[in-house]
């Protein structure tokens, strides 16, 4: 993989690149049995400048291997990756270190600095460094500036605690004997301090390694054994003569591209890489791509399969040769079995749910779960586009404007009665290439041969609404008015006599005929409500992508497993008394929640959004696509959706006893309910839990955005359960936060994601320490200051923290109940969560971590600088009287 962030680099003497390259064109090199390809070189004739290596000979063993880089720094080379694929363009190899601290010295220095200019450790190469070690605090730094990559913490315990610790990852292991620093930037150089956290003389030597975020397995008692030979590095490469395809090809006398039917890619690390059209061959290299196979076709072939299973296939996409108009547009039919239908794939893990050619979208779904999905499915992003829409993606005919399409012999509008349409990027707006569509007035496929045929608007009164006499003309239709004396009819579709004509002409008819006539009349208008309600809640099914949601059910064994169900709207009436309003039981910021009893006697909730409207149906399909992954105790369960009414609708457990916010702030007979200090620790203890799966342990990360206690209900033993996902989002695996429309409650609302609209979990984080203020103060989220003023909870407790004894702050309940350390130590983790800079922040997991040990009196959170009760003293106190292990971070 290649990674997602640029660094800048510098340009070389033009002169130095033409010569070099083409010099190196007749170069075959190897060391022992590995091959080595051009860019690389033994010799620097044979190679670009910074991708010459050295076969070495291990005097130990008289096996061959390679080095690279110059005599001040050398790194010893496993594997070489230089794929005709740009995204295999790297090399791996050993980065590890291992310092002794010194008695008496706090702190210790690792510099690493990359062997040539093409290289650089990747950002979104799932790469993390691991630290190892005793009582030491490491933090990583962008070469030699004092810009942070991150930082970690890791501690011992008494050895007799470590033996009988399980074997696990370091990630379960949660600092204790090893930590870990996700990279996710590029890095050409870096700076790795390691200091003591402590006087302790423990840490005597710490190891320090990078590898693939795969979490090391070890014992903790035995960390070091043979931690450094089992995991290797990789550096990805680049050429770096120019900083992108735009510059290489301008400068066409140093164009390391040197093949024919090769092209160019920018590299995100800075630079740009070489392909071969066809996939084989080395595109460095004169000669070095083999002749690109046709595939496509101007037409297709008259015996072409036009579906796969229940999914329609129309051209440029198909299923065999002779069927696709390009190579990009071929997918694959898996034949169905006994059990299963067929399958339409565009890759291994991409179904294909819908192929819209007016709106040049495919709807699709990945087999294994979302994220980033143009760089996994290996789709080419100069043909291919996300959409915007959640599982879809825009596609193009071509990488051609439509200006320079129509004057190429290769445009592909065919059809007479065709447009060309130019596509781009929804977030960058940058250009893809272009698609084609029927003219208006015109229906069909613009990539055949006379596809687009004239649409006669009179047959679909639905979309072309005309309150009168419909006349069909080529490309276009007249509506005329119904003449005096009539009304139009839609049941009829034309204009009849007015209600009082109609009334005298009955009269005069005998009376037999007024009831036969009434009869008739009641029938057929009583068929048509029907029909038109059917058409309606056919027509609402497919608006609220109801085809989309059938499809990631039958497909999703999770879903399907877990019971989620497309209900009818006639169930969900039958339910709630056709949505009565005494059923409604509550209202937020998404919706009206009622409750409903199912025809098997379950009691459910069912959640109808407020709006109609295209951002409110996204956000219910948001919901659905994120609930459906979540199984936790602490998360409501998804029972299913209805997707037939206007307004979609959510159907979920049914949580009995209220929210969090109604038992800490609303009066019963006079007075807040009473809420022991145990059950306030257990209630944040499953709150966090509950977040910590969502950002950690869930198949893909999900930010909640609206953590607050309106959205905690709360069963009849008061098991909180957190709800309300509407406004929830799914961030990409190699991304750190998402840009987003600031959306949230106040009192609630991270601070640094309001300013920048960079949403990521320490937004979560804040709010969850907004609840656990309510829990600590009992106070809501906005309150009236001494002065009289509004003011944010967090910011009173924040000021009161440092200001005012901790009994004058917290609910005078729990200072009865609990002991002060105990109340003093969630009082600090409240204060962490609420920093007004994330990176202060602590993770969910941390968070979840902390309470749970606090709830069994064995860790601590770290104090705060407060008067009374000071963090080492408390650290010391329960050490002595408590024999509990202390952890810093």
């Amino acid at each position: 993989m290649v990674s997602l962030l640029v660094l800048a680099v510098l340009v070389l003497p033009p002169a130095t690149i033409a010569t070099v390259t083409t010099a190196t064109r007749n170069c075959s090199d190897t060391c022992g049995s590995d091959v080595i390809p051009y860019p690389f070189g033994l010799d620097p004739s044979c190679s670009l400048p910074g991708f010459n290596l050295t076969c070495a000979v291990d005097k130990h063993t008289n096996a061959s291997f390679l080095m690279l880089g110059t005599d001040n720094s050398t790194l010893k080379v496993s594997q070489v990756f230089a794929d005709s694929n740009p995204y295999l363009s790297y090399l791996h190899t050993s980065l590890s270190y291992t310092t002794k601290m010194i008695p008496g010295v706090r702190d210790s220095s690792i510099h690493w600095e990359a062997p040539a200019r093409p290289f650089a450790i990747s950002g979104s190469s799932n790469i993390s460094l691991f630290v190892v070690g005793c009582d030491v605090t490491a933090s990583l730094y962008i070469g030699n500036s004092v810009v942070q990559v991150g930082n970690c913490t890791v501690v011992c315990t008494e050895a007799q605690i470590m033996e009988k610790l399980p074997v696990g990852t370091c990630d379960a292991m949660v600092g204790i004997r090893c930590c870990s620093i996700g990279i996710q930037v590029n890095l050409r150089a870096f700076t790795l301090n390691i200091s003591r956290i402590s006087d302790s003389p423990r840490p005597k030597q710490v190891q320090a390694f990078i590898a693939y975020n795969m979490n090391p397995t070890f014992r903790p008692i035995d960390a070091y054994s043979g931690l450094l030979e089992r995991y290797v590095a990789q550096l990805d490469w680049s050429i770096p003569y120019q900083p992108n395809c735009k510059h290489a090809i301008e400068d066409k006398d140093n164009y390391a591209c040197v093949s024919d039917h090769s092209n160019c890619q920018d590299s995100p690390i800075g630079g740009y890489l070489c392909y071969c059209q066809s996939g084989e061959g080395n595109a460095y290299i004169d000669g070095g791509c083999p002749n690109p196979p046709v595939y496509g076709s101007i037409q297709p072939r008259t015996n072409c399969p036009t579906s796969c299973g229940n999914m329609s296939i129309p051209f440029p996409f198909g299923t065999e040769l002779g069927c696709f108009a390009k190579l990009h547009l071929y997918l694959t039919c898996t034949p169905g079995t006994t059990v299963l239908p067929p399958v339409l794939k565009l890759t291994d893990q991409a179904l294909v749910t819908d192929i819209s050619i007016d709106d040049g979208i495919l709807q699709v779904h990945e087999a294994s779960g979302p994220g980033d999905f143009m760089a996994r499915w290996n789709l080419d992003p100069a043909l291919y586009t996300s959409s915007g829409q959640w599982g879809a993606v825009k596609w193009v005919i071509d990488n051609m404007t439509c200006q320079h399409a129509m004057n190429n012999s290769d445009y592909r509008c065919f059809s007479t009665h065709s447009d060309c349409v130019d596509v781009t990027e929804d977030r960058t707006l940058k250009h893809v290439g272009y698609r084609c569509r029927c003219s208006s007035g015109f229906e069909g496929n613009p990539y055949i041969q006379d596809g687009c045929t004239d649409t006669n608007e009179c047959r679909e009164p639905d979309k072309y609404i005309c309150k009168g006499t419909c006349q069909n003309s080529f490309g276009s239709y007249t509506c005329t008015s119904c003449p005096r004396g009539t009304d139009f009819n839609s049941v009829a579709g034309k204009c009849k006599p007015t209600t009082i004509i109609l009334g005298v002409t009955i009269g005069i008819s005998s009376g037999g005929g007024v009831l036969f006539l009434a009869a008739i009349v009641a029938i057929l208008t009583r068929r048509w409500k029907k029909s038109v309600q059917k058409r309606q809640r056919k027509r609402h099914f497919r608006k609220n992508r109801g085809i989309l949601l059938q499809q990631l059910i039958s497909s999703d064994q999770s879903a399907s497993d877990g019971g989620t169900k497309i209900f009818s709207l006639e169930e969900l009436q039958k339910a709630t008394n056709n949505f009565d309003h005494t059923r409604v039981v509550g209202r937020g910021g998404h919706g009206t929640v009622y409750k409903g009893i199912l025809t098997d006697q379950r009691v459910v909730a069912i959640k109808k959004s407020t709006l109609a409207v295209i951002r409110e149906i996204d956000e219910f399909i948001n919901e659905v696509s994120i609930l459906s992954q979540i199984n936790h105790r602490n998360v409501v369960k998804l029972h299913g959706c209805c997707l037939e009414s206007e307004v979609p609708l959510l159907v979920y457990e049914f949580v009995s006893n209220g929210t969090l916010y109604d038992l800490l702030h609303r009066e019963q007979n006079g007075s807040l309910s009473p809420l022991s200090w145990e059950e306030r620790l257990r209630i944040s203890t499953e709150i966090a839990g509950a977040l910590t799966y969502l950002h950690s342990a869930a198949s893909v990360s999900i930010l909640h955005r609206d953590v607050k206690c309106m959205n905690v209900l709360l069963t009849d033993s008061y098991t909180a359960k957190v709800s309300d996902f509407g406004a929830s989002r799914l961030i990409p695996i190699d991304q750190t936060h998402l840009v987003t429309a600031v959306q949230g409650t106040f009192g609630y609302l991270d601070p640094e994601y309001y300013h920048t609209g960079q949403l990521n979990e320490k937004s979560d984080v804040y709010s969850f320490g907004v609840i656990l203020v309510e829990l600590l103060t009992r106070r809501k989220p906005i309150i009236q200051n001494e002065h009289g003023e509004k003011q944010n909870l967090s910011n009173y407790f924040l000021w009161a923290m440092r200001e005012r004894p901790l009994e004058e702050t917290v609910d005078p309940q729990i200072l009865e109940e609990a002991n002060e350390e105990g109340v003093l130590c969630m009082a600090q983790l409240a204060e962490e969560c609420l920093c007004l800079t994330r990176v202060q922040r602590p993770t969910m997991k941390d968070v979840e971590m902390r309470l749970q040990l606090l709830a069994g009196r064995r860790v601590v959170p770290r104090a705060g600088p407060h008067e009374g009760l000071k963090g080492h003293n408390l650290a010391v106190k329960l050490r002595e009287t408590l024999g509990v292990v202390v952890l810093f971070r």
